[in-house]
């Protein structure tokens, strides 16, 4: 049976580490080809290889990419759509937590956490754009956070960047589902990957757990749009 991802054409910010690389995994696992995008080029390095034994024969792709930069934005959708021809899915989960008190958090967190997990989306949305539209359909996924609508002491600011990605995310699918190109936004409770300078631990989401609702998201009728999915550990700590 044909997977219906063969022939897509996907990009995953942050797609080196943790829920990123599980997506790309997933992505390319089924037959996608993916580039994937992130800061450290030797965890881009070691990524690739890792996509490159379950993807299709040069399916795969890395791009050294800092999405507070609409520049180097426009540079991974070209060198992506060059290298396979179009885009498809557009997966944002690039993201940074920078969690202290209000009072002990700097102007230069804040304004990185601001960049990196809002900004950097609207910048990867608005040069997609084009090349879903000339495809003719697309999906969108937002990785954000419960955080976004469950804030707690010490997550001020990554809150805040979750919060406004939700808001963003429930516009701009309003804004381009007569395109036929489907937003959605998924909100991972905690997940087991030490993001943000938190630990480990069993009881908490696997980034696979993640990359699940990616996949069923795009496999989902297209009837129907499941904009807003909320995932969390189903046996938290007490």
């Amino acid at each position: 049976m044909t997977s219906p991802f063969e022939g897509k054409i996907a990009i995953v910010t942050g797609g080196s580490r943790g829920i990123g690389f599980a997506i790309a995994s997933a992505l390319a696992s089924r037959g996608a080809s993916v580039t994937i995008c992130g800061l450290d080029a030797a965890h881009l390095a070691d990524a690739g290889a890792r996509l490159a034994k379950v993807a299709p024969a040069g399916a795969v792709q890395t791009c050294r990419t800092d999405v507070r930069d609409y520049g180097q934005v426009e540079k991974l959708l070209e060198t992506s759509v060059q290298r396979f021809g179009g885009l498809d899915i557009l997966v944002n989960n690039a993201a940074i937590g920078k969690f202290s008190l209000v009072s002990e958090t700097s102007p230069d967190d804040w304004r990185a956490m601001i960049e990196t997990n809002l900004s950097g989306v609207f910048h990867c949305c608005h040069a997609a754009l084009p090349h879903l539209r000339r495809r003719g359909s697309g999906w969108i996924v937002n990785i954000s956070s419960l955080a976004g609508t469950n804030a707690f002491v010490g997550a001020a600011g990554y809150s805040a960047t979750k919060a406004g990605l939700n808001a963003f995310s429930e516009a701009l699918m309003q804004e381009v589902r007569q395109d036929d190109i489907r937003v959605s936004y998924i909100m991972p409770g905690s997940v087991s990957t030490g993001f943000g300078g938190h630990g480990t631990a069993d009881w908490k989401l696997a980034p696979e757990d993640v990359a699940q609702v990616v996949v069923d998201l795009i496999e989902h009728p297209r009837r129907s749009l499941p904009s807003r999915v909320e995932i969390r550990p189903s046996k938290p700590r007490k």
